[in-house]
């Protein structure tokens, strides 16, 4: 009896889960066009590394591959940067706008939940927004992000979001104009994740361009800056 079958399939029953976890761990990576430029520009710095000795062609392949990965990591500092308050980071000719947060004094009361919502305008698009101080970046469902003509940013960085329902990967898109109470925010930075319900968040990105909040009697307070306030 030929035992060479049975190897086989004991071989391919070993390497099954290999193969599986591998390709899980490919699907997790963020994707983006950043990546694939990150990975382009090394590939072209190996190829210009072997042949250098032999043409003059791999020490202009090299010198272009740590221009393109040094542009990279100045977009990706630049896109990072923007996900700190304390950062005002405004490159527009890259899809980076100014974020402005302005307008007059809000009060959101407490709801039954124990959390404060409100009613939004993202774009002249309505949705329900839960305003979470433990959240760094704004959030949008992708079925309201769909309504209000969000496309995730060309370029972007891929995030990685905590939900109730574990992490899921998400993409950054500006919101033109975000809208609630008697708040006006333009050029925010939302996440836009397929996996997050029909859920949105109001995040510190837009809260901590705000003068001051605070909460009394189970009212969440948001007061503008001086300067920012609209008359």
């Amino acid at each position: 009896m030929d035992a060479t079958p049975a190897r086989s399939y004991m071989w391919r029953m070993e390497l099954e889960p290999v193969f599986n976890a591998a390709a899980d761990t490919l699907r997790a990576i963020p994707r983006s066009e950043l990546l694939i430029a990150a990975v382009v520009a090394m590939v072209l710095g190996w190829i210009g590394a072997m042949i250098a000795k032999r043409s003059a062609l791999g020490g202009v392949l090299r010198l272009a591959s740590s221009a393109a990965l040094g542009l990279i990591l100045l977009t990706v500092v630049l896109q990072l940067s923007r996900f700190d308050p304390r950062f005002d980071v405004a490159v527009p000719q890259i899809g980076l706008p100014e974020q402005v947060v302005e307008g007059g004094e809000t009060r959101i009361p407490l709801s039954a939940d124990g959390h404060f919502w409100v009613r939004a305008d993202v774009n002249g698009v309505p949705g329900n927004f839960m305003i979470d101080t433990g959240a760094t970046l704004t959030a949008i469902s992708a079925p309201l992000a769909e309504r209000a003509g969000l496309e995730p940013r060309r370029g972007g960085i891929p995030i990685m979001l905590g939900t109730a329902n574990g992490t899921v990967q998400a993409h950054v898109a500006t919101i033109d104009s975000l809208t609630f109470g008697n708040v006006s925010a333009s050029g925010t930075d939302a996440a836009i994740a397929e996996n997050f319900g029909d859920f949105n968040v109001i995040g510190m990105n837009v809260l901590a361009r705000l003068g001051s909040w605070r909460v009394e009697d189970n009212t969440l307070i948001l007061v503008p800056r001086a300067e920012d306030t609209i008359s």
